[in-house]
């Protein structure tokens, strides 16, 4: 190495770079590249700058090697192609190194523009170019020779086509918000088809803070759960559609959905793959949800997660997922989770997750990258799955912060949350001016229905229990409904309904301290007025009488519903966390 240093210190950088290149080019008897090599080849290239045709072009040769795809340049040099079997990149250059166009052209289809591709290569942020190629890569992500490539193309773009049939069925408008209504009440949420070599996705949910972020800052990132729907290897044939699987004009059972053509010979084909849904991002699922959705795909989905089927109990994967942290890990040492959240006018509440509490088998889940599926009908009902495991994770996401318990912060309010049923759990937290403990019990029926019941030692106010079912729905927040609860509760005369024996065991009085990172604790919540609409809620075993509401996301008023509980009745009423955003709009109970 010294020998080499002192052959070619006095050479300019651009001549040993083509030195290496030329090297690289040669055939070696061994075929298997030199690791070393590739990795001073992609620092080299990666400390030029790009000011010349031959430097874009060098740069894009290096990238579709990485992504195992062919390029070459056009005869005249003005272009260079990437290739792969069933689609090829032309990027069309300009003296200077820079990039006129990029056009994506798929398998049977003309070129076509892609703006944000060549935006990043303008801009020459080459890394994000090449994961926006892996991900139109993964269109075609299965084995076999191109013949068994080009059917498995064509059975994807008969599913899309199918799934466009689905979304666009007629349907009764339920909310003002168009696009709020078609993904939270659509039959498969908002789809955004196939465009720019971009793979067909789905808007599946989208949670209170959202809706307000949107109409707060309006396009400004894509926001909510999503779902690219792709294709994937698999070690065994699955009989996959090789043409339209509903009828001209469709005809809708009882629930609303298509009647589809069943899977023939003539109009499937057995290939070694199957259909995904890309969630983006990934979704902390409990275990009983992957066993529901085995159960709708027929035994097709075989979960992988990095966890492991055995499953880790879903509030520390809610908070794993938040933070993003790459190097998180779950702490397994047998200790509660503390947390602290803030609120406005500098209120603290503390939240703790017992640690042998949440290891039940029925709160253990995995973190869920894709669902795997075969028939356009499995979408709609994993989809409703997908949107009820959203709806759990933002109400625990609620009580979780980025930072754990540290002793000497008073809180004003402590609260445990502890596990009951599937889908339930319980906040049991201290009263105003008083020793004793109450109990609010959650329980999430779908992903249009949460339902609250208060439990107290004294005389039952079932108004309270309306009254929480509708904060809670309204904002998805558990620390902003319960600071409506304690105030509403405060108003009311007698005091005496006060409670004194607890109803749970709340284990820590000490006080976590660390600031809310969870978009839900961080903005307002909005939803439109007819998410606010009660109606009679069915009997769940909780022990409480008869005559509680829930809010339904799906439903329209019912009749005889409870008046004497308060609503805000006007339109996307805020329930907000830090009322420096809006807080002005705010309802006067819940500031």
């Amino acid at each position: 190495m010294s020998e080499l240093y002192s052959k070619y210190s006095e050479k300019p950088w651009s001549e040993t770079f083509q030195l290496v290149r030329r090297c690289m080019d040669k055939t070696r008897a061994d075929t298997k590249p030199c690791e070393t090599i590739k990795k001073c080849m992609q620092k080299l290239q990666e400390a030029l700058n790009v000011t010349s045709v031959n430097a874009m072009v060098t740069r894009l040769e290096m990238i579709a090697k990485q992504r195992g795809l062919g390029s070459h340049r056009s005869p005249t040099e003005t272009a260079c192609y990437l290739t792969a079997d069933l689609f090829y990149l032309e990027v069309l250059l300009l003296p200077g190194g820079g990039v006129e166009d990029v056009k994506v052209a798929q398998h049977g289809e003309a070129p076509e523009s892609n703006v944000s591709l060549l935006q990043l290569l303008r801009m020459k942020r080459f890394e994000e170019f090449s994961v926006k190629l892996d991900d139109l890569a993964s269109l075609y992500n299965v084995p076999g020779d191109s013949d068994t490539k080009i059917k498995v193309y064509t059975s994807l773009q008969h599913l899309q086509k199918d799934l466009l049939k689905i979304s666009n069925l007629p349907r009764r408008l339920i909310e003002s918000n168009v696009h709020v209504d078609m993904v939270l009440n659509g039959r498969i949420g908002s789809v955004m088809s196939c465009r720019e070599g971009n793979p067909m996705s789905i808007q599946y949910y989208i949670s209170p803070s959202d809706v307000l972020m949107e109409m707060l800052c309006p396009g400004e990132s894509s926001r909510g759960q999503v779902a690219m729907v792709v294709v994937g290897a698999s070690g065994t044939t699955h009989r996959l559609q090789m043409e339209s699987l509903i009828p001209t004009p469709p005809q809708v059972d009882s629930v609303g959905l298509p009647v589809f053509r069943p899977l023939s010979e003539a109009s499937s084909e057995l290939l070694p793959a199957f259909f995904l849904l890309k969630l983006q991002p990934p979704l902390p699922t409990l275990n009983s949800f992957i066993h529901k959705m085995s159960q709708i795909t027929e035994g097709v989905v075989n979960v992988t997660p990095e966890t492991g089927l055995q499953g880790e109990p879903i509030f520390q994967l809610i908070k794993q997922a938040g933070l993003e942290e790459k190097n998180y890990k779950m702490s397994g040492d047998g200790k509660d989770a503390h947390f602290l959240k803030t609120l406005p006018d500098t209120e603290l509440q503390s939240y703790v997750f017992g640690d042998a509490e949440w290891k039940c088998d029925s709160w253990k889940g995995a973190l869920i990258h894709t669902v795997p599926f075969t028939h356009p009908a499995h979408v709609p009902a994993l989809l409703e799955l997908l949107r009820h495991q959203s709806v759990i994770n933002i109400l625990l996401a609620s009580c979780i912060s980025s930072h754990e318990h540290q002793p000497g912060i008073a809180c004003d309010l402590n609260c445990e949350i502890l596990p009951e049923s599937d889908c339930s759990f319980s906040v049991a937290f201290s009263l105003l001016d008083s020793d004793s403990l109450a109990v609010l019990m959650v329980s999430v029926v779908d992903c249009r229905q949460v339902q609250c019941r208060l439990l107290t030692g004294g005389l039952v106010d079932h108004s309270l229990d309306d009254y929480a079912s509708r904060v809670l729905t309204r904002c998805l927040s558990i620390p902003i409904t319960m600071r409506a609860i304690r105030k509403r509760m405060a108003s009311m005369r007698p005091p005496a309904c006060l409670i004194s024996e607890p109803a749970s065991v709340l284990k820590a009085e000490s006080s976590p301290s660390t600031t809310p990172h969870h978009a839900v604790d961080s903005v307002p919540a909005t939803i439109p007025t007819a998410l606010l609409s009660p109606e009679p809620m069915e009997e769940d075993g909780l022990p409480s009488p008869p005559g509680h509401y829930v809010m339904s996301v799906a439903a329209a008023p019912a009749v005889d519903v409870n008046t004497d509980a308060v609503a805000n009745p006007s339109p996307c009423a805020s329930v907000g966390v830090y009322s420096h955003w809006v807080a002005s709009s705010l309802p006067a109970e819940l500031i």
